[in-house]
């Protein structure tokens, strides 16, 4: 586990903050699904926190029909296991919200983490005041004893922003197979989001479930969380990011655990379990030109003002919105250039982002391999490079071993650190 970020801005996290210190007090939104051996761990990273002013609320969760499936009964037992765990517990103030005893758990198509992350948050919105802070947490995620200081006062010293995306980093497994798969699977989410930031994207931020915080008076703005079955933390953190901006940069880490897991549709887990599989498909490294296409329209925005220029970005909304001139619409709404371009932002947003990557995706033939070193010789200098003592004609992402994944890894970590750094607010 990395111990510190690689900077800090004249850190103070140390010691108890008390009653009277102005820092916010934190409410922790936990989901918890089949994992018990987890959940005592992320509860003792809790009880050991320098900062005491906060609340945990953990939502127990699973469908209904688990408990008649003979295949589930293991996570239904888990499930009690943890609710037992919980109530034993004893250093924390921790409100338990049942969603998998019988007769509790979810029914129909509201079910999973998405569901379970907003019941914790809408109850925890009933409770507290507007500038308290939601801190949501995975229970398969650990962090140091600063973690929660660090956001209390990332908060107080940026009371206007409107959520916080905390930087993360995997802990790798003993197992080789999963090893790289968690190390390629970031490896593409850290080049994703450096891509992003170059072009100027106000869209630059990774969501995780388990790194993402929120103030309540920005909570109750946007109407809440919309429950999805999995990536409910991209649509909240895109949907807070129409309305303000958002902090990238935090003092601490969140270190989430790389394991297979198919609770979910998309996201860590299934991401290692096809990936493991060697299918990649759905989480490739485009090309640094798709993102140019992007960067492109987004430098015209003040001539499309006036009238709409012909970019494979228009050509794409155009379909997409089923409209001749995609910008129209927002000329006769804004009259001025700032809102017009405030509001193709809110249009051509993170979702139409990658759907415009995957759709020129399609076209493209370039390999992963191919697109990951064009970028990093495109605009990394040679030196830092040749540190690596990678064969960028040899490098594999299947055959290469997990070292030189590694070190592309933390390559990528250290360039994403120093983005989120500098983009800090003063």
């Amino acid at each position: 586990m990395l111990r510190t970020m690689l900077y800090t801005k004249n850190s103070k996290l140390t010691g108890k903050a008390g009653s009277d210190s102005g820092l916010p007090f934190l409410y922790l939104a936990l989901p918890v699904m089949d994992e018990p051996g987890f959940l005592l761990r992320v509860l003792h990273c809790l009880k050991a926190q320098s900062y005491d002013r906060f609340r945990l609320f953990v939502c127990v969760n699973q469908p209904e029909s688990w408990w008649y499936d003979p295949v589930k009964m293991d996570a239904c037992l888990n499930n009690e296991q943890s609710l037992i765990m919980l109530k034993a517990f004893t250093g924390l103030d921790i409100e338990v919200v049942d969603r998998s005893s019988r007769q509790n758990g979810w029914t129909g198509k509201r079910h999973g983490v998405g569901y379970a992350r907003k019941t914790l948050m809408d109850q925890i919105n009933a409770e507290a005041g507007e500038n308290d802070v939601i801190v949501s947490l995975d229970a398969d995620s650990v962090f140091t004893e600063n973690y929660l200081l660090s956001i209390a006062r990332n908060f107080y010293d940026h009371p206007k922003s409107v959520a916080l995306a905390v930087p993360y980093f995997h802990n790798t497994p003993a197992d080789d197979s999963a090893c790289k798969a968690i190390l390629r699977y970031e490896i593409y989410m850290r080049h994703y989001f450096l891509n992003l930031a170059r072009i100027g994207s106000p869209y630059a931020f990774t969501a995780l479930g388990s790194a993402m915080a929120v103030p309540v008076w920005a909570y109750r703005a946007i109407g809440g969380m919309t429950p999805k079955l999995s990536g409910e933390d991209f649509y909240f953190l895109q949907k807070l990011r129409k309305f303000g901006e958002i902090l990238r940069w935090n003092e601490e880490l969140v270190y989430p655990e790389a394991r297979f897991s198919d609770r979910v549709f998309f996201g860590t887990g299934p991401a290692m379990i096809k990936g493991a599989a060697g299918d990649w498909s759905s989480y490739p490294l485009y090309p640094c030109s798709l993102f140019d296409d992007i960067r492109e329209t987004y430098n015209l925005l003040p001539m499309i003002f006036q009238k709409t220029v012909d970019t494979k970005v228009v050509k794409f909304l155009s379909a997409v919105f089923r409209e001749d001139d995609p910008f129209q619409p927002l000329r006769l709404n804004h009259r001025d250039p700032e809102h017009f371009i405030r509001a193709f932002h809110e249009k051509f947003d993170g979702l139409r982002i990658l759907q415009y990557l995957k759709t020129a995706k399609e076209k493209d033939v370039s390999t992963d391999e191919t697109n990951l070193w064009e970028f990093l010789e495109r605009y990394y200098p040679v030196a830092e490079l040749t540190k690596l003592e990678i064969n960028p004609e040899k490098f594999s992402f299947s055959n290469s071993p997990a070292e030189e994944l590694e070190k592309i890894r933390m390559f990528l970590f250290q360039k994403e650190t120093e983005v989120r750094f500098t983009s800090a607010p003063q």
